[in-house]
């Protein structure tokens, strides 16, 4: 596909392809809400700060994930490895219960994170704001936990794996 000539105004199609040359890692969200265990695979996932610890997660509008996110004041997240494509795709079909198939561990705070997942964070939110279609949410990390692992990638609509250069790390990161 030929890049365009000029900039035009984007529409929804366009603004997804030209983010979706943007490699991103795949998560998913859960949380739970007057006994209502729910959750969605993201790829709007930034870590905002340090000290505090703070994650940054983006979900549409109207959708049991983000009610219950705002509703409890409480999420964790569950960023997936390079054989979790399936839950990844267990996790992004509208409607369902995501939770009759597969392995689940659950956060000190009775949230469900995805087992053998690259890491797992539990956070409480601290603010939230309206944004175009979707409801940009502040979470602050209370506990998280890691392992060793390759990521899971999302790039132009379809998941991947990340390829390492074996370059040294960039100290400055992280």
């Amino acid at each position: 596909m030929a890049v365009p000539a000029v900039f035009v105004e984007p529409d929804g199609a366009a603004m997804r392809r030209t983010m979706g040359r943007f490699l991103t890692g795949v998560a998913v969200v859960t949380a739970e809400h007057e006994g209502e265990q729910v959750g969605m695979t993201i790829n709007s996932l930034t870590s905002i700060s340090l000290e505090p610890p703070i994650l940054m997660i983006s979900l549409n509008f109207a959708t049991r994930t983000g009610d219950a996110v705002l509703g409890s004041g409480k999420f964790a997240i569950s960023i997936l490895g390079v054989k979790q494509e399936a839950v990844a795709r267990q996790f992004a079909v509208r409607g369902g219960a995501r939770f009759e198939a597969g392995d689940f561990d659950t956060t000190d705070g009775g949230l469900p994170v995805i087992a053998g997942a690259l890491s797992q964070a539990e956070c409480k939110v601290v603010n939230h704001y309206t944004i175009g279609d979707h409801e940009v949410v502040f979470g602050q990390v209370v506990a998280s936990r890691f392992r060793d692992g390759d990521p899971l990638a999302f790039y132009s609509g379809k998941f991947g794996a990340f390829r390492d250069f074996n370059h040294d790390a960039v100290p400055w990161m992280f």
